[in-house]
């Protein structure tokens, strides 16, 4: 099918507005997730008493839908993306309230959700709808004084992170607080409100080293780590050294079968062994080129809003991916993040589609973005998305007239 410039169906203005390298560079990741799955799943399913493929197969389920999701994501506009997020929010938020009072305690904590067969984790779905309502707020406390945006962020940050607390997830917890401080920075609001939030984060860390038993031993294990104390991460670091330059090849890991989270948390150690150190680089790379793209057209965005939406849904999704690296390597304490894509699980594939669908949807080409006024959060749609452009100019037919 050959879509044409003179054609203004829906698909076809969607076709030459969207970023066709960044939309690339997610299904060659997404297909990555599937090569390296099949690697890393199997001896983890045997291990388990499941059919050798059953975690493959689940993930080949979920990168399919997480695609159509994505895709559907990114045919719309940005009001109607903010819209969502609303939605998005406020469901996730609710099951995150529901998960404190109804929830199985698993390896001591309360994340999941049982529904219909499923586990579903609402603190991975509760991301992309805190970024795009965080992102309009700060637009607005700088654009409107009057109105009490910035309370309002405030008060959804440390609600959304008093619940993560309550389940406990500190990783998490930790990972919004970083990207509200950075949306902070990034939307160009007061220093010393920075200041304080930084006070805070710190001034956080120590009340969890000490409160949560699990937090403390972490830390304790990353601070003096040794073989005995922290096997896991020992074993990781230890895949770096025996895949070399590389890897054993695919299949020819051994690492894997001594790790309960070879599929998830430790993936990417996988990834060492069997197709070693190039491979790493190679999947790192391909991150970072995912946020860089995504970043360098926030830079074009002229309504600060989307800008702010743009940078940080790219960095939630960096961050994500170098915390779960920077933990196979050594880097970092082990905090539970999956490796976006890559790992094996429903709700970090679907929720990773809803967060790249939006950037794909807001980093869509506008016609005449200099004419783009600040529009308040619930305003309908651009004038753009009513006019159809022009094939020869890229400008609507009322523009020309």
């Amino acid at each position: 099918m050959r879509v044409s410039r003179a054609d203004r169906s829906r698909l076809s203005e969607w076709w030459f507005t969207v970023d066709h390298v960044l939309i690339v560079a997610i299904i060659v990741l997404m297909f990555c997730g599937l090569v390296l799955s099949l690697a890393a799943s199997p001896s983890v399913a045997l291990k388990k008493g499941l059919p050798t493929f059953f975690f493959f197969e689940r993930h080949v389920v979920f990168t399919s839908v997480g695609f159509c999701v994505l895709i559907t994501l990114s045919f719309l506009t940005p009001s109607w993306v903010r819209r969502i997020s609303v939605v998005l929010f406020a469901g996730a938020l609710a099951a995150l309230v529901w998960v404190l009072f109804d929830s199985q305690v698993i390896n001591g904590a309360r994340r999941w959700l049982f529904v219909g067969g499923l586990s579903l984790q609402p603190s991975e779905f509760a991301k992309p709808g805190f970024i795009m309502i965080v992102a309009w707020l700060f637009a607005e406390a700088r654009r409107r004084p009057d109105m009490p945006a910035l309370p309002i962020a405030i008060v959804l940050g440390a609600s959304v992170c008093l619940l993560l607390v309550f389940q406990p997830d500190v990783g998490q917890t930790a990972l919004l607080a970083v990207l509200w401080g950075v949306m902070y920075l990034l939307a160009g609001l007061p220093l010393m409100g920075a200041t304080i939030m930084v006070g805070l984060g710190i001034a956080g860390v120590v009340v969890a080293y000490f409160t949560f038993p699990h937090v403390q031993d972490r830390i304790d294990r990353f601070l003096h780590a040794s073989h005995e104390a922290n096997s896991q991460v020992s074993r990781a670091t230890e895949s770096f050294a025996q895949g070399g330059f590389f890897g054993l090849g695919p299949g020819e890991g051994t690492i894997k079968t001594h790790f309960p989270d070879a599929h998830t948390d430790f993936i990417f150690s996988v990834v060492a062994e069997e197709y070693g150190a190039i491979a790493c680089l190679g999947l790192s790379a391909l991150f970072a080129f995912i946020v860089l793209k995504a970043l360098i057209s926030a830079a074009r965005e002229p309504r600060p809003a989307n800008r702010i939406a743009i940078q940080g849904l790219a960095i939630m999704f960096g961050l994500q991916a170098f915390i779960n690296m920077g933990v196979n390597v050594g880097l970092l304490p082990a905090t539970g993040m999956t490796l976006p894509f890559i790992s094996t699980g429903g709700s970090s594939i679907l929720a990773i589609s809803v967060v790249l669908g939006m950037l794909l949807a807001l980093t869509r080409r506008r016609a005449d973005p200099a004419n783009y006024e600040t529009a308040a959060f619930p305003q309908a749609d651009e004038g753009w998305a009513r006019e159809p452009l022009s094939a020869s100019t890229g400008r609507s037919d009322a523009q020309r007239q």
